[in-house]
């Protein structure tokens, strides 16, 4: 297949190029899209009040100076990519599950090729540090060997976490629901020279609700969580009751 690769920590990114190595000695084609920096958590964002650049790292590697949603667009509007079969995002350094997927950049990139009219999936390591991007890697590779491009339906996108843990390690596959999550302490102050207070996002692990069938559970348990995406914002049980409120408020 010819792939397109895309993430959110960039072009030169440890998952991405792990990936785009599995991927070539499973026989596909791949060329890279991806951010010039580091962009995780910028969600879908565009960039709207600066020029962008592209920047041609080698003959198959372009790294743009915007964010993973602005790849995608460059990538089907300006980059010579040819015809295109998959995109993938990642492989992220981290794991995109319950609601962080509204601010993932991996997860966003994914979207916006679905948009764009690209069948795509994101894959997420759950790691930050000593990352096993190969398992990741080696477990994507043998998803497509089985066809699961194939299955995606129009309108949907497939967000893949993998455990941090060796191949033989994994025991298996759940399709999962998107989990939910908070966080304590999640803003850290800290004190400058000057005696004034500063603060940065970020701090103590999610504490995830055990919800049934959730993507936390399946890959807390050492399987790989496959959780079916559909950006549907429309809550259509409110119909009814809204209309009924409608109608009784502002009948002519």
């Amino acid at each position: 297949m010819n792939i397109l690769l895309t993430n959110d920590d960039g072009f030169d990114a440890p998952g991405i190029r792990v990936l785009s190595q599995e991927l070539q000695n499973h026989g596909h084609s791949v060329i890279i899209v991806a951010p010039l920096t580091q962009q995780s958590a910028t969600s879908h964002s565009i960039t709207l009040f600066k020029p962008i650049k592209i920047h041609k790292i080698e003959e198959r590697i372009f790294a743009i100076s915007g964010t993973p949603t602005d790849c995608m667009i460059m990538a089907e509007q300006k980059v010579p990519i040819g015809a295109i079969d998959l995109v993938i995002s990642g492989i992220n350094c981290g794991q995109n599950m319950g609601e962080d997927i509204l601010y993932s950049g991996t997860v966003a990139a994914a979207l916006e090729a679905m948009f764009l009219g690209f069948k795509a999936i994101a894959v997420s390591s759950a790691a930050y540090s000593d990352v096993k991007y190969h398992t990741a890697a080696k477990a994507l590779c043998a998803m497509l060997d089985n066809g699961i491009h194939d299955i995606l339906e129009q309108d949907e996108i497939f967000n893949i976490n993998v455990p941090n843990v060796e191949p033989a390690e994994i025991k298996g596959i759940k399709i999962t629901a998107v989990g939910h999550r908070r966080y304590d302490n999640f803003v850290r102050e800290e004190i400058e020279v000057d005696g004034s207070r500063v603060y940065f996002f970020g701090g103590d692990l999610p504490i995830w609700e055990k919800r049934p069938n959730s993507d936390f559970l399946a890959v807390n348990a050492g399987y790989i969580s496959i959780s079916p995406i559909r950006p549907d914002f429309t809550n259509r049980s409110s119909f009814v009751h809204l209309e009924n409120w409608s109608t009784s408020h502002y009948e002519d």
